[in-house]
């Protein structure tokens, strides 16, 4: 890298620092709602960016720009398939967390269920942030910067070596919000991080048609849909990642979990100012999401008809980069993809803490700590979570492996499982606590003999489905034959105005309608 590049790509990186320190420098973080909700005083695009940034890291960038490269544009149900389950969570799942007060998503099930479930969900969600959510975020970023601007060639290191000083610095700078800033900071780095990965982003498949095309978009346009058809179809077969009728089993579940259920996405639904502030973020999420495909796997199509099919596919998106970005913006780019690493990483590291604090720490080791002790506490978690991550990270390039599908599959372990609990807690009155942790146990063994022990060859997205049908099932016999004593009424403990958003209903018809005609033309009956 030579030092133009060096000094924009600190230049941005400086300026989304110092832009979130001045909007933030004066909220109080001694408070719980302070530092782990942001005083309950986001608004609506400033949830939107960070649902965005806290999905949005090197993971997608490669690893989906991989699978378009090696497949077709079937895996974009990730990606536009998330839009619908955003429309769920406006509609039914966000209203009833804020009717509900809660600050952390496990904090329902206490009083859905007991205490008891509570802390079964809040291990099964650490152990899924803390293991396959810090570590492979560190990693893929780490990986991917290093890849696109050769860090180890220009510090004449080791790729290990290389690896870990990335990796300590994405965890360090990354720290510094997640811990010291709070959620708000979190919240308005990634909001500003999110305005520079949609021009970066969009960047590199526009500058990578204009090349195909040799200097006219429309014709590299053009090449893409003549040279490989097959790639722009939607409709993925039973070979492909992304089986079409996944959409309608697993994916589905799989993205109203990620959407409405996982607390690192959650926390900045929940720390709305208002239910309309937070329905209008969650929805112009909703609407980002559609743009998904032209970046995290466009750019892998548009490598495949560049390079030809002979690529590592993980190598596609970083040769393309490499070879169509010109000189003067590759610091800007790389501040970009150093964002949404950030953001994704201090994300998964603030709900942690937030986790640890209040579900661990709080009720175990001292249920009468003033706020301010609680708070500072978390501080000292995140320290440790964070040099754990960042120690562990770069390790995981001694293990091979098919890394975005690995992760899905590995996330499968507890994100289904819980959305089971979930939604049938609030879907019925009378259903008990011993239901959630039999359905729980019933669950994740049967998924981990079909993941590690005997290969059904059903795909484990339908297997997910099919677990979850009968383990909701399991539940509603439970509730039937041994149903708790009185029934469950969501009490009303909201601290922020429950007037909801007029325009919610027709909004999520919209995006729906918008998500059905992008599969309808990017399908056999489509363009294709």
């Amino acid at each position: 890298m030579n030092l133009f590049t060096i000094v924009s790509f600190l230049f941005f990186t400086g300026l989304v620092a110092l832009i979130s320190y001045l909007l933030t420098r004066r909220e109080n973080l001694d408070t719980q709602d302070g530092y782990f909700l942001g005083g309950r005083s986001l608004g609506a695009w400033t949830i939107a960016g960070s649902l965005m940034l806290t999905n949005l890291s090197t993971e997608q960038l490669i690893g989906l720009n991989a699978q378009g490269y090696s497949d077709t544009l079937a895996v974009m149900g990730w990606e536009v398939g998330s839009a619908i389950a955003l429309v769920v969570v406006a509609l039914f799942l966000l209203p009833r967390y804020l009717k509900g007060g809660i600050t952390t998503i496990p904090d329902f099930l206490e009083d859905r269920y007991d205490f008891g479930t509570k802390q079964i969900v809040t291990i099964l969600f650490l152990f899924g942030y803390i293991f396959n959510l810090l570590p492979p975020i560190l990693y893929s970023g780490a990986v991917a910067i290093n890849g696109l601007f050769g860090i180890p060639e220009a510090l004449g290191v080791s790729r290990m070596t290389g690896l870990f000083i990335t990796v300590f610095a994405i965890g360090v700078v990354g720290s510094i919000y997640a811990i010291f800033g709070g959620l708000k900071a979190v919240a308005v780095s990634d909001s500003i991080n999110g305005v520079g990965l949609l021009i970066g982003g969009l960047m590199i498949p526009i500058i990578g048609l204009f090349v195909l095309g040799d200097g006219s978009i429309t014709n590299g346009l053009s090449t893409v849909i003549q040279e490989s058809p097959e790639k722009l179809n939607s409709v993925g077969g039973s070979e492909s990642p992304v089986p079409f009728g996944t959409m309608f089993t697993g994916m589905l579940l799989v993205n109203l979990f990620y959407w409405g259920t996982a607390q690192h996405i959650m926390q900045r639904a929940i720390a709305a100012k208002n239910l309309k502030e937070g329905q209008k973020g969650v929805l112009i999420a909703a609407f980002l999401k559609l743009l998904g495909p032209v970046f995290l796997i466009l750019p892998g199509i548009i490598a495949f008809n560049m390079f030809g099919p002979g690529l590592e596919p993980t190598n596609a998106y970083p040769r393309l980069v490499k070879e169509v970005l010109p000189t003067p913006l590759v610091g800007f780019f790389a501040a970009v993809l150093f964002g949404a690493i950030l953001s994704s990483f201090n994300s998964a590291l603030n709900s942690s803490v937030t986790l640890i604090a209040l579900n661990i720490y709080k009720p175990y080791f001292k249920p009468d700590a003033p706020d301010r002790e609680v708070v500072r506490k978390g501080k000292y978690i995140g320290i440790v979570l964070a040099l754990f991550a960042m120690c562990i990270a770069p390790l995981i390039d001694l293990v091979p492996q098919g890394f975005f599908q690995y992760l899905q599959i590995v996330n499968g372990f507890y994100n289904v499982p819980i959305f089971t609990i979930l939604i049938v807690g609030y879907l019925t009155k009378r259903v008990p606590a011993i239901a959630a942790k039999i359905s729980l146990f019933v669950f994740i063994s049967i998924y981990a003999v079909t993941q590690l022990i005997w290969d059904t060859g059903i795909h484990f997205l339908h297997i997910l489905a099919i677990l979850f049908v009968v383990c909701s099932g399991l539940m509603l016999l439970i509730g039937k034959l041994r149903p708790r004593e009185k029934d469950f009424i969501l009490e009303e403990k909201s601290k922020v105005d429950m007037t909801p958003w007029r325009l919610v209903f027709p909004v999520g018809v919209a995006v729906t309608l918008a998500m059905i005609i992008i599969y309808t033309l990017l399908s056999p009956i489509g363009i294709i």
